[in-house]
């Protein structure tokens, strides 16, 4: 049985969750920051193709200085994304027609990563019409107008301490009513020298508005996280949720204040489960519908918990936990009271999103998936790094609708806007129209 206060909570949910997906000028055209207009990956866009290939439904491609894994942002007839050209750290911004317009050096020090898998550029700018902000996995963070002015530049590591991470900072930060929230979670597996923090940004002038110790007691290669915080909106409640060292943790927008804990993602004393020393974090949490989703790695468990939670939640009751099978590195994806999750070797699992129960566990593609799916139009677009894309039409049943393939790497996650798929390949831009659609 839901109590009263519980029933009212989910009917605001619900209500505001509605409202998110009535299409508005800004919903339906832009892509601001990684996960879309309302930080869920979900478009409301109706126009996008669900077919195409190095010459069908391709509007443009335009080559790129340099690979990376960051997803571009658009917005109006602007379009941004981050780049390496060499040794230098880019923010590039051509207009919607794959003209460059202008072109402006961030830092330098490109760092490639793992091999193949990342670099300095891993991090996704983020727009709000008026400015873009874009930071480089090497702390490196600027400011600009839409026709690149700087307006402020800065140096993470100098001001909060050196990075200690083996592969960079690769999470993108979260843009919210005039601040700029990071979540920087590192450090040396030393717990006398390790300082994980959240920080809050004045957007316009780069000054802290606040800043927050995280402390976990995580240790070894889990002091790093490489995903994403999470921006979960439930009317008054505003909060960032934040993803690494073996908890996920909210802190309330305003003044940082911790609004709940989940432990237990890596359990430091239970006997039946041993500390996993490298389950570090890369998918991030996703948030939908007064519930939280919260992965892990490597095939560990994923959780589903009540977004109304207060305090330590690690030993209350949640909403279920699947004890395996989670995403690696992309996150999940919420849709129409569905969960959407798409494992390294592209398999895609959906799930009930109130019980966790399993609907259908089927293969894709079997390249390596990197980028998050997104969601347009009836259909679930997934990305494996060989260039093929997948389109799985939603719904309880398991329909693969196409394979379509750039044959160009991509680690990217999609930007829709405007009746385009942007795909970022580490050789190209590509603009992927319908061929009766217009710009």
């Amino acid at each position: 049985m839901h109590t009263l206060r519980e029933m009212r909570i989910r009917s605001a949910v619900l209500v505001s969750l509605a409202a998110c997906m009535t299409p508005t000028p800004a919903s339906a055209e832009n892509w601001p920051s990684w996960r879309g207009p309302h930080s869920n990956g979900l478009s409301a866009d109706t126009r996008v193709p669900t077919e195409w290939s190095r010459d069908k439904n391709v509007a443009w491609k335009r080559e790129l200085p340099g690979p990376a894994g960051a997803t571009p942002v658009v917005w109006d007839d602007r379009l941004f994304l981050t780049s390496v050209d060499k040794d230098q750290l880019v923010l590039l911004c051509m207009n919607t027609s794959g003209k460059p317009l202008w072109r402006r050096q961030i830092s330098t020090g490109n760092k490639k990563v793992r091999g193949d898998e990342g670099n300095s550029a891993s991090p996704s700018p983020i727009t709000d019409g008026k400015h873009v902000w874009a930071a480089m996995s090497n702390g490196a963070v600027a400011c600009f107008d839409m026709d690149g002015k700087p307006v402020w530049n800065l140096d993470l590591p100098d001001r909060y301490g050196k990075f200690r991470i083996a592969f960079g900072m690769a999470s993108t930060p979260v843009l919210y009513g005039g601040r700029l929230y990071f979540q920087l979670i590192h450090g040396d597996g030393k717990a006398d020298t390790q300082e994980a923090i959240v920080v809050a940004l004045d957007s316009l002038t780069g000054k802290q508005a606040w800043k927050q110790s995280r402390v976990t007691g995580a240790h070894s290669e889990n002091e790093h996280s490489y995903a994403s915080p999470v921006l979960y909106e439930d009317g008054p409640r505003s909060c960032l949720i934040t993803h690494g060292a073996d908890f996920a943790v909210a802190y309330d927008l305003k003044n940082g204040e911790e609004v709940w804990r989940l432990g237990g993602l890596n359990p430091h004393d239970d006997p039946k489960r041993r500390y996993h020393p490298t389950l570090r974090f890369v998918a991030s949490p996703a948030a939908a519908e007064g519930i939280v989703i919260v992965p892990t790695a490597k095939n560990g468990p994923i959780f589903a918990i009540s977004a109304a939670g207060k305090g330590d939640l690690t030993n209350r009751p949640h909403l279920w936990v699947r004890k395996q099978n989670t995403p690696d590195v992309p996150s999940p994806l919420i849709h129409d009271g569905l969960v959407y999750l798409c494992r390294e070797n592209g398999n895609l699992l959906c799930l009930e999103a109130k019980t966790g129960k399993e609907l259908y566990h089927e293969r894709t593609n079997r390249g390596r998936h990197r980028s998050s799916p997104v969601y347009a139009n009836g259909h679930i677009y997934l990305c494996s790094r060989d260039g093929k894309v997948a389109v799985v039409k939603a719904g309880r049943q398991f329909d693969l609708v196409a394979n379509n393939s750039l044959d160009e790497e991509l680690a990217a996650s999609p930007a829709i806007s405007n009746g385009t798929i942007y795909l970022r390949s580490f050789d190209a831009l590509w603009a992927i129209r319908n061929q009766t659609a217009t710009n």
